[in-house]
């Protein structure tokens, strides 16, 4: 039954998980805390520990979840199951999406739904941090100045100086100003989690 389980809450969240691995953490952490498989310090360990290994976080949420609830074949069964949904709808989407915008790619209405889809998947990025945002993710207020620390970091690359002669030729030769030049460089989010991490340790390890 608990495989069975496993295939049920995983398909669940593969089909109704949209806006990427982590707009969907908060749907699995809803079904896996209220089946009583995990508790909320061993979820965010497990969230955390999905961040720092390869592959997407969704992905590798659902393969640790199923492998602390059935082990090998759990998280194999929970692996498949995750993805399912997700392969068949984007299929099928984008082959819909590329025949509707070659033909309304000038349609106002369909810029404004595409702009009104965008920020809607920002939303559920945002709620999903919101859900982790608990004592058992933040052990003290140096959790929170790491958090802060590192949220002030991830926005840099968004406040750039733009160059006239350049930047309307590519985005990609627009560069950071002088003041946040430097800094920019720790905004890579690989480097980010080591750096947090390595932190984490020296401090509470």
């Amino acid at each position: 039954m608990t495989y069975l389980a496993l295939i049920y809450v995983f398909l669940k969240v593969g089909l109704l998980g949209f806006g990427g691995g982590m707009a969907i953490i908060s749907l699995i952490q809803g079904e896996v805390l209220s089946r009583g498989w995990l508790t909320q310090t061993e979820f965010v360990d497990i969230v955390a520990i999905s961040q720092v290994t390869p592959g997407p976080v969704g992905m590798n949420c659902a393969t640790y979840v199923g492998y602390a609830v059935g082990g090998v074949w759990g998280a194999l069964l929970a692996s498949v199951a995750i993805v399912i949904p997700s392969l068949v709808i984007m299929l099928t989407i984008c082959y819909v999406y590329e025949a509707i915008r070659n033909r309304f790619q000038q349609n106002k209405t369909f810029q404004i739904t595409m702009r009104v889809i965008r920020i809607l998947v920002v939303l559920l990025v945002a709620h999903a941090a919101y859900t982790l945002m608990t004592p058992a993710s933040f052990i003290e207020y140096t959790s929170w100045i790491i958090f802060a620390v590192v949220f002030i970091l991830m926005l840099l690359p968004l406040f750039k100086k733009k160059s006239p002669a350049t930047c309307h030729l590519s985005p990609a030769t627009c560069n950071l100003s002088p003041a946040t030049c430097h800094l920019s460089l720790l905004s890579n989010p690989i480097l980010l989690i080591l750096l947090s991490g390595l932190t984490g340790w020296l401090l509470y390890a």
